[in-house]
C-alpha cells in the first residue's frame, strides 16, 4: 500500500480562493488552519529497489553530526515563494498510527515577477540530514518530530529538512489528508486524466481493483486517489511522482472552467467546511489569498516539472543499518536547484568542459582540515598542499579517528567538493551533507 502525494493541497487552496474572494468577511479573522507550535555525492554501492519500508526508520547515524543546525523559517517578502506540500504514508494513516512518515514531498516554487512556477518532487528514500537527528531517509523527518513532540510537529521539521537539503528558503508548508482529497475531487465532479497505458487502480477496503485501458477518463475522488497511490506501474515511485504532477495540473485545469467556478461561488461555505478540517498549513489567510490568485496567473507552459530520480540525480545505495536508500548526486541536484529556484542558473551546463581547478577557485569555498588519523602533523601538511593549489584553508586541527578521509559539506559548493574528491580519491560513502551556511 502506498500514500497520496500531498501536492493536491495546492489545487484545494486555489479552489477555495474563488470562494474566499466573496466571503472574506466570514473568515477574515481565521488562518487556513490552526497548527501548533547541499546534497551528498552519489554512492554507487547497493543496487536494487528503494521501496523497502518494512520497518519504521529510526535516526541512523552515518558518521554525520549527532544534531543538525537550527533551520529558521523565512517569511515571504512578496518575491519568489517556495511551498512544501506533502502527503503521509497511507499505511500509517490506515493503521491509525499516532505518528506517520511522509510518503511524498513536492516543492512548489512561484516567481510573481516572471509569472513562472516549478514543481519538484522529492523521493521518500532520499538520504539526507534531518536537523537534530543526523543522516536518515527524508520521509522520517515528519515521524521523528511527531514522536518526539517537537514544536511545530512533523510539518515544520519536514520543511526544515527540505530547506537544509536544497539550500533554499521554504516559506510555507502544507499537508492534506486522504478524505479531504477525495471530497475535493468529488465536489468538482471528478478530474479528467489522459491515461497513456494500461493501469490497475487499487481502492481502499475489500473491493476488487479497477483496470483501465489507455484513454481519457473522468476519475472520481476514490479513483483519483488510487491513481495517485499506484506505485506498481512503470518505474515505481518516480513514475508515480509524474502522475501526481499530472493530477495536480489536471485539477488546476478544472478551476478554469466556468461551471466549476460557478459551483464553488454558489456554495462558498460548503467549500470551506470541506477543506478547512483536512488541511494542515502555516500559510496565513492573507498570503494564501495572494498565492491563490498568483497561481492562476501562471500559464501551464510556464510551469517546469521535475522529479529527483535515478540515474541522473540519485543512485541506489544501502544505509549502515541495511535500509535501501537513494544517495543524492551533488552537482546534478545543485544545477537543478539553481535552474528551478533562482532567476538565473548560478551553476549550469555552461560549466561543462571548464577546468575543474578554475571552477573550484571561482567558488572560493572555505575549507577546514582536521587530522583523524594516527599520523602526527598530517593536517598541517595537507593544509600547505591545498594552499599551494589555491584552496582556501581557514582552519586546521585534530579530530576523532575515522576509517578513511571524510568530507562534510556545510555550504553547498559542488565544484570544490568534486575537486577534493578527485584529488584525494575519496569514496562517495564518506561524503556527508550538513548544510549550515
Amino acid at each position: 500500500m502506498t500514500a497520496l502525494w500531498g501536492a493536491f493541497i495546492l489545487a484545494a487552496i486555489v479552489t477555495a480562493f474563488f470562494a474566499f474572494r466573496f466571503v472574506s468577511e466570514f473568515i477574515s479573522q481565521q488562518d487556513i488552519i490552526d497548527l501548533p507550535g547541499e546534497p551528498v555525492a552519489a554512492d554507487s554501492t547497493g543496487q536494487g529497489s528503494s521501496s523497502d519500508d518494512s520497518q519504521t526508520d529510526a535516526a541512523v547515524p552515518d558518521g554525520g553530526p549527532a544534531t543538525g543546525p537550527e533551520v529558521e523559517q523565512t517569511a515571504w517578502d512578496g518575491g519568489r515563494v517556495n511551498i512544501l506540500v506533502m502527503g503521509l504514508d497511507y499505511r500509517d494513516w490506515e493503521a491509525g498510527e499516532s505518528a506517520s512518515r511522509t510518503d511524498s514531498m513536492m516543492v512548489l516554487t512561484i516567481d510573481p515577477n516572471t509569472k513562472t512556477a516549478g514543481l519538484l518532487s522529492l523521493p521518500r528514500d532520499l538520504w539526507v540530514n534531518v536537523p537534530g537527528f543526523g543522516q536518515n531517509k527524508i520521509n522520517t523527518a515528519y515521524f521523528l518530530a511527531e514522536t518526539n513532540h517537537l514544536p511545530g510537529g512533523g510539518p515544520l521539521l519536514a520543511a526544515q529538512t527540505v530547506q537544509e537539503f536544497l539550500g533554499v528558503d521554504i516559506h510555507y508548508y502544507a499537508q492534506i489528508d486522504f478524505n479531504t482529497f477525495v471530497q475535493f475531487v468529488d465536489f468538482m465532479g471528478g478530474v479528467k486524466i489522459d491515461i497513456t497505458e494500461k493501469i490497475k487502480l487499487i481502492r481502499p477496503g475489500d473491493v476488487p481493483p479497477i483496470r483501465l485501458e489507455p484513454g481519457r477518463y473522468n476519475l472520481s475522488g476514490e479513483l483519483a486517489l488510487a491513481y495517485a497511490r499506484n506505485r506498481y506501474q512503470g518505474d515505481g515511485d518516480f513514475d508515480r511522482a509524474q502522475r501526481q504532477q499530472q493530477l495536480l495540473l489536471a485539477l488546476r485545469d478544472q478551476l478554469f472552467r466556468s461551471d466549476i467556478q460557478a459551483l464553488i461561488l454558489g456554495n462558498p461555505q460548503g467549500v470551506w467546511e470541506i477543506f478547512s478540517a483536512g488541511i494542515k498549513t502555516n500559510i496565513p489567510f492573507g498570503d494564501a489569498l495572494k498565492l491563490g490568485f498568483l497561481a492562476l496567473e501562471v500559464g501551464e507552459d510556464n510551469i517546469v516539472q521535475r522529479v529527483i530520480s535515478p540515474p541522473e540525480y540519485v543512485t541506489y545505495a544501502t544505509s549502515p543499518e541495511g535500509l535501501q536508500i537513494l544517495k543524492p548526486i551533488t552537482n546534478k541536484i545543485r544545477i537543478l536547484r539553481d535552474e528551478m529556484f533562482t532567476d538565473s542558473a548560478l551553476v549550469g551546463p555552461a560549466t561543462v568542459g571548464v577546468d575543474p581547478t578554475q571552477l573550484m577557485l571561482e567558488e572560493g569555498a572555505a575549507v577546514a582540515v582536521f587530522n583523524g588519523s594516527v599520523v602526527s602533523g598530517l593536517a598541517g601538511a595537507t593544509e600547505e598542499y591545498l594552499k599551494s593549489l589555491g584552496v582556501t584553508v581557514v582552519e586546521v586541527g585534530n579530530a576523532d579517528l575515522v576509517p578513511s578521509t571524510t568530507i562534510y559539506d556545510y555550504t553547498g559548493n559542488p565544484y570544490t567538493l568534486q575537486y577534493l574528491v578527485n584529488l584525494f580519491g575519496i569514496e562517495h560513502t564518506r561524503i556527508f551533507n550538513s548544510f549550515d551556511p
